[in-house]
């Protein structure tokens, strides 16, 4: 139950901020900390400190749809810490960009601990891949020492794979971290460094020895891992949160029943989890992959002879490696065959599974290499703990450093070869007949090496996984954003994310009087998108008559192609006002738009979906928001279609149920770039008449913020 103490808490944080701040309070603010507060005040813990999950108890979860201008950091900020300390859990804090988890930390944190009358500690996580390995460091180094002795002829490929400059750069990572001037973290690095360069001495959980290591000590990961148990609000991404999910909770950060999350830009989550579940794996690279591994291993295996069991495994892995080879092999020709329908001159070639469906034959095959994959992974990961043991062991006959070198490369193997067991057993189990199924789709893949295959498998719907692996186990949670609605309810959202039934869910008012502040309009030139190519040349001549040549505009597309078909056919006056995404970083586009700005010319910004999420330009920056067509999703994604279709098996219409909802949010997110700030005002132009002559596109219309409206 919310205590009296507990509310006296957060009415005096909340007014004591607003005092020092000189501000004054927002009716939307208080909504959100009243609803947060309201849920998460009200969550009860059993004797062992776990959340109790009886039906008597109010729900864990709290969902706020809070626009531009809210101030919804602060709302969350005021209101969970208090709660947490009382519950005494941790804070986590995830967001989808790295710009905003940059403004918690070094603006909206200190802010709060600065002018309420909290206190707390703060801390931000990062994956294994933001820290520098010494391991992988000494041995690129030591290589070096090898190859320039020149008593040692070296074989060539024993030489090292790093350029001159490369080795430089790593030649200043060692003599910083001696000298206390640099702390291993990449973010961190002064110069910046190319990724390739980064790749070589950075390393993920299968690589990484932890507490075996012998530069454990002075490891950058470990410290900033062992920060996280002393501090009480941790900031992350939601890849992170994911990841960490996936280990069982708990491995990287708190355990979920020990965390109040919060997820900022939340409307992410669900696509997050998406990505992060699917699996994939490059057939032709694969098989080559095993080829060259049965080559190097009697090399690997000569280093640690004698450590534990390790030479019995290790003469089991051959037949293992080879055997994976052959089943894998054995798909190739039934691969090629589905692949010949595709066209290498396509944006993405892909051949989709109807309704998920694996043919009978590729199912049987599929099966084969599933088991020959999960002996593999079996058998290497017994020689991981093998390996784990001796380095543990104070007298084993093989030195330590030969323990270590060998550690990371199983690791990877085990890895590989646990992604691919788990992709060909999707393929091998036929999906429940009442349960929803999996899209599956192979892609072709040109590079250099040539053609290869991509096997592909995702949920198509994160709802199941964030149910079992997150809300199910969290102690509470937060989920926010600007557009966690569509079409004006929080259906979509519920949909895709299994949100529990007892969920708490809100939209609070934002701050902004857009009746005054801005106008939508669909002008007279606007043409339905569709045939393409005249809704290209309507925007063509468009253009010239609605865009200021002396203020900021941000014209936002759906395609590539239409967005340059525009661009060469406008008048040379306008291109040379016009900056192009794709022409520079999307950082250097921003900075030199607004410049050109702040230097009283005008500017005109081309871009993408990008651009029409999370680009903050506020005041003359951008006084018209201009957006080409209602922007539906490419209708060639395979999540999409697999779950349009099980939409259709199951009596929906999956247009009005997925299209239109997603395309919503889209046009709500586009348009947000129009008002930033309480003083903002401009222009919302949509040159899509879709929006008025068609019936959905008013239902689209309907879920607008409520500009003042010049429909013709």
């Amino acid at each position: 139950m919310l205590t009296d103490k507990l509310k006296k808490t957060i009415q005096s944080a909340y007014s004591e901020f607003l005092t020092n701040r000189e501000l004054k309070a927002r009716y939307g603010q208080k909504l959100m900390i009243a609803d947060i507060a309201k849920t998460l005040g009200n969550i009860s813990l059993d004797d062992e400190g776990i959340r109790n999950s009886t039906p008597d108890n109010t729900g864990h979860v709290c969902v706020v749809e809070a626009g531009t201008g809210t101030g919804k950091t602060v709302a969350y900020l005021l209101s969970i810490i208090p709660i947490a300390q009382a519950l005494d859990k941790k804070v986590v804090i995830s967001t989808a960009t790295i710009a905003l988890q940059e403004q918690i930390v070094n603006k909206d944190l200190p802010e709060v601990l600065r002018h309420s009358n909290l206190s707390f500690s703060i801390s931000l996580a990062k994956g294994r891949g933001r820290y520098l390995c010494l391991n992988k460091l000494d041995n690129i180094l030591m290589e070096q020492e090898i190859a320039l002795d020149p008593n040692r002829g070296l074989y060539e490929d024993e030489l090292p794979q790093a350029s001159e400059q490369s080795l430089k750069i790593y030649q200043s990572m060692m003599e910083a971290m001696a000298a206390n001037k640099w702390d291993g973290d990449r973010d961190n690095w002064a110069d910046g460094i190319e990724n390739e360069d980064w790749s070589r001495v950075t390393t993920d959980h299968r690589q990484c020895t932890g507490r075996r290591c012998a530069n454990v000590s002075s490891c950058s990961f470990m410290k900033a891992r062992e920060n996280l148990t002393n501090v009480d609000v941790i900031v992350t991404n939601h890849d992170l949160v994911l990841a960490d999910l996936a280990l069982g909770g708990g491995a990287i950060l708190p355990k979920p029943e020990e965390t109040l999350y919060v997820f900022d830009e939340g409307h992410h989550l669900p696509d997050k989890a998406l990505n992060h579940f699917a699996k994939s794996s490059r057939i032709l690279s694969t098989s080559k992959w095993l080829d060259q591994s049965i080559k190097q291993i009697s090399g690997i295996m000569g280093n640690v002879s004698g450590a534990g069991n390790i030479d019995r495994f290790g003469e089991q892995l051959p037949a293992a490696l080879l055997d994976a080879k052959q089943q894998l092999d054995h798909a190739i020709p039934m691969i090629q065959q589905l692949g010949q329908t595709l066209d290498p001159s396509d944006h993405t070639p892909r051949y989709r599974f109807d309704n998920g469906a694996v043919p009978a034959a590729l199912q049987k095959v599929s099966l084969d290499i599933k088991r020959a994959f999960e002996r593999l992974t079996e058998l290497l990961g017994k020689m991981i703990r093998e390996l784990e043991e001796s380095m543990e062991e104070a007298h084993c006959p093989v030195p330590k450093v030969d323990l270590e070198n060998a550690y990371p490369v199983i690791g990877i193997w085990q890895s590989r070869a646990e992604a691919n067991m788990e992709l060909w057993a999707s393929y091998a189990i036929p999906d429940p007949t009442a349960g929803m199924p999996k899209a599956r789709w192979i892609t072709l893949i040109e590079s250099q090496n040539g053609i290869d295959f991509e096997l592909c498998c995702s949920p198509i719907l994160a709802a199941k996984t964030l149910q079992n692996s997150l809300w199910n186990d969290c102690c509470g949670a937060v989920v926010t954003s600007a557009t966690l609605t569509a079409l004006g309810k929080f259906d979509r959202f519920m949909m895709r994310s299994g949100t529990p039934a007892d969920t708490t869910y809100n939209i609070v008012p934002s701050p902004f009087d857009y009746a005054n502040a801005g106008v939508l309009q669909v002008p007279p030139q606007a043409a339905e998108a569709n045939p393409a190519a005249e809704h290209t040349l309507s925007i063509i001549d468009a253009l010239p008559e609605l865009l200021d040549d002396k203020s900021g505009s941000l014209v936002l597309y759906s395609s590539r192609r239409q967005m340059l078909d525009v661009y060469d056919a406008l008048p040379s006056e306008w291109r040379d006002r016009v900056l192009v995404q794709g022409d520079r970083s999307k950082q250097a586009l921003l900075d030199e738009h607004k410049q050109r700005i702040d230097d009283g010319e005008g500017s005109v910004l081309f871009g993408l979906a990008s651009f029409a999420e999370g680009v903050d330009l506020p005041g003359n920056y951008c006084t018209h928001v201009v957006i080409a067509k209602i922007p539906f999703s490419v209708p060639d994604d395979p999540v999409d279609a697999a779950l349009s279709e099980w939409i259709e098996a199951r009596g929906g219409n999956p247009f009005m149920e997925i299209s239109v909802p997603d395309a919503a949010i889209r046009l709500v997110q586009a348009s947000g770039r129009l008002l930033r700030t309480e003083t903002d005002t401009g222009t919302v132009t949509l040159l899509d008449r879709r929006i008025t002559s068609k019936r959905y596109g008013k239902a689209i219309l309907n879920s607008m913020p409520p500009f003042k409206r010049q429909l013709n």
